[in-house]
């Protein structure tokens, strides 16, 4: 924390009529910059990856016009699409369908950015003591504040650029490709302003990105009703999500339209300004109560403190997964097989939609979702664990007759055990969505396929684990990276023509479509093996490490 002060102190120029100037407000910029480097990296690669290989992967599926015909026949009215993707204004055409496929993915991956980054800025600071030390110097807080935004708006410029350049490398044109890019990154200053309002709303860290985390996932579920029950399509005015999409690239753009996200965005910031303008540092309007009684449950070991004190965050997750499925269970009733050719199926399945004519094809594929939602569940949390150490609470704990390896592994325990409430959830409610419309389904298939999500969700968590223990700093970047690319990978591997073994690499690749195929046993103790032996190299490191702060 000195060293973030001292870093700041160095660059105030004495002469300076207010004794800050722009020096100082430009080392917290580059500060905040470098301290969300790994995260804006990471998204930045994701942007640019998916832009390029969606319209790369279209124009080789669907060579010829009678081709995309049938696709956008078959699939333009189908709502368990639009529930992932959004409306598709022009599928028939290579940069319509990009601007289907790629912006109805990457906006709330841009809303999940802006979050992180606002009360990573904002709040995380205030958690950890530093901007108290900023503050005690001769800066004000609106230079801190807009220090941290203009940090924000460099990264989202990142993401606009990578997005950019995605696109045009799979030959969209220029101008279009930075209109879409505008299009999908309009969301990031509304989420962004979401999360300053929670940062200031809230009295930590924690419950600032549950606050913000809830609203984006209201936002989402108004655009998922909106593109999927008739008549409801003016919800889509009530969200960013929406607004993304009626700004229509490469189908008839409606750039006026950017004034709702500008506006909005502008609000939410002058709002949070003006309550952090007002407020305690460190403090939020949300009070916590401090007298009152104390609860010894959940405080027999640092394993059961950890539980009691992620809770709410669990049961965020478990609510929202289980929402989810249920709601992708209930539209699964609407898949059908009517006018799919066998060759556009075979074609759909390159573009890694799989099969999914019928509901219970449709329910194996979207559980490949849940795979990938249960693995980044398990890297937040050791993330959390991360923090633990890097706030020096860790420190604390292990003046105690407390082990590191019986703190780490009691949450690794912690870890594994909720993926498998997660998704058991996650089974149960889908199969519960889709047998309130008449589909019929086996519960205990369902359940399968919910326990098809842990032998991948145990691996990362190994992996996870070990970044932890070897580089602590890079340990969420490289997690949150490899679930990325791998998921990518297994989605669109096969499009680039590269050989199979390649394609293979990925554990996505070796899961299978439960219940549509077997629970593919041999694969999942081989995941799971990796998975444990990851753990115990990552207790090992651990146990011979120095504790590392920010």
């Amino acid at each position: 924390m000195l060293a973030a002060s001292g870093a700041v102190s160095a660059r105030i120029d004495p002469a300076s009529p207010s004794g800050a100037g722009i020096r100082p407000g430009r080392a917290l910029v580059v500060r905040a910059s470098r301290d969300s480097r790994v995260r804006t990296i990471a998204f930045g690669c994701l942007f640019a990856l998916y832009s390029y290989i969606q319209p790369v992967g279209y124009r080789h599926a669907y060579p010829s016009l009678s081709d995309r015909l049938a696709f956008a026949h078959s699939f333009a009215s189908n709502d368990a699409l639009r529930l992932f993707y959004g409306y598709p204004y022009n599928a028939l055409t290579i940069s319509g369908y990009s601007a289907w496929r790629v912006g109805g993915t990457l906006t709330i991956f841009a809303a999940v950015w802006g979050v992180l980054a606002a009360v990573r800025a904002l709040r995380a600071e205030e958690d950890a003591g530093r901007a108290e030390l900023v503050l005690a110097g001769v800066l004000r807080r609106r230079t801190m504040y807009l220090s941290a935004l203009a940090a924000i708006a460099i990264g989202m410029s990142i993401l606009w650029l990578a997005e950019l350049v995605g696109s045009v490398a799979g030959g969209l044109p220029t101008g279009g490709s930075a209109y879409f890019a505008l299009a999908t990154t309009s969301v990031v200053p509304v989420c962004v302003g979401v999360g300053a309002v929670a940062s200031q709303l809230a009295p930590t860290r924690r419950v600032a990105l549950q606050l913000a985390s809830a609203v984006v996932g209201a936002l989402f579920l108004l655009r998922v009703i909106a593109d999927t029950a008739s008549g409801a399509g003016w919800l889509r005015w009530l969200t960013p999500l929406g607004w993304a999409e009626e700004l229509r690239p490469f189908a008839g753009a409606q750039p006026l339209v950017l004034l709702l996200p500008v506006l909005t965005s502008a609000l939410l910031l002058a709002v949070a300004g003006r309550i952090a303008a007002g407020r305690d540092v460190g403090a939020g309007l949300i009070r916590v109560r401090d007298t009152a009684e104390s609860n010894p449950r959940l405080l027999s070991s640092p394993a059961a403190q950890a539980l009691r004190s992620d809770r709410g965050g669990l049961t965020v997750w478990l609510i929202s997964v289980g929402g989810f499925a249920f709601i992708l269970g209930m539209v699964s009733a609407s898949i059908s097989s009517a006018g799919i050719s066998q060759s556009v199926r075979r074609e759909l399945a390159k573009l890694g939609s799989g099969s999914i004519a019928t509901p219970t094809g449709y329910l194996a594929f979207v559980f490949i979702f849940f795979i990938l939602t249960v693995s980044l569940f398990v890297c937040a949390q050791i993330g959390a664990a991360r923090r633990e150490e890097s706030e020096q609470r860790l420190e604390t704990l292990l003046a105690l007759p407390v082990s590191r390896s019986g703190w780490l592994g009691g949450r690794l325990l912690i870890a594994a055990g909720a993926s498998g409430a997660i998704s058991g959830v996650a089974g149960l409610l889908a199969w519960a969505g889709a047998a309130s419309q008449g589909v019929s389904i086996s519960l205990a298939h369902m359940l399968e396929a919910g326990a098809n999500c842990i032998p991948v969700a145990l691996l990362f968590l190994g992996i996870a684990a070990l970044a932890h223990a070897a580089v602590p700093r890079a340990s969420a970047g490289i997690a949150y990276a490899i679930v990325t690319v791998a998921f990518l990978w297994d989605l669109l591997g096969s499009i680039l023509g590269v050989p199979k073994w390649v394609v293979e690499l990925t554990p996505f690749q070796h899961v299978g479509l439960v219940p549509t195929q077997p629970f593919r046993v041999g694969a999942a103790a081989i995941m799971v093996a990796i998975g444990l032996l990851a753990a115990a190299a990552a207790l090992a490191v651990f146990r011979r490490r120095d504790l590392i702060g920010e």
